[in-house]
């Protein structure tokens, strides 16, 4: 494979990457119209939708996939300084 082209494939998986990705739903969680969560209780009362509270889904503990994402983020950004490190090598 020629050198030039490899930049582009490598533009083009990112671009279908994102593509795919931005069709991953998204979780908009917030309570429905004039339904809220009284502290304490647990049991619904009525409440004011407009208040910006998002709803207390009580869903489950994300600290691993803020951890693991952290991660990737760093092994990410080490390989991207590795490849600057190399480039600027070759020059």
């Amino acid at each position: 494979m020629s050198a030039a082209r490899r930049p582009l494939l490598t533009s083009v998986a990112a671009g279908t990457l994102l593509c795919a990705l931005w069709f991953v739903p998204s979780a908009n969680a917030s309570d429905g119209p004039g339904v809220g969560l009284v502290r304490g209780g647990g049991t619904s009362a009525p409440a004011d939708p407009d208040d910006g509270r998002l709803a207390e889904t009580g869903g489950p503990d994300t600290t691993a996939y803020v951890l693991g994402g952290t991660g990737f983020l760093g092994v990410g950004a080490g390989f991207v300084a590795l490849a600057l490190r190399r480039h600027g090598r070759a020059s």
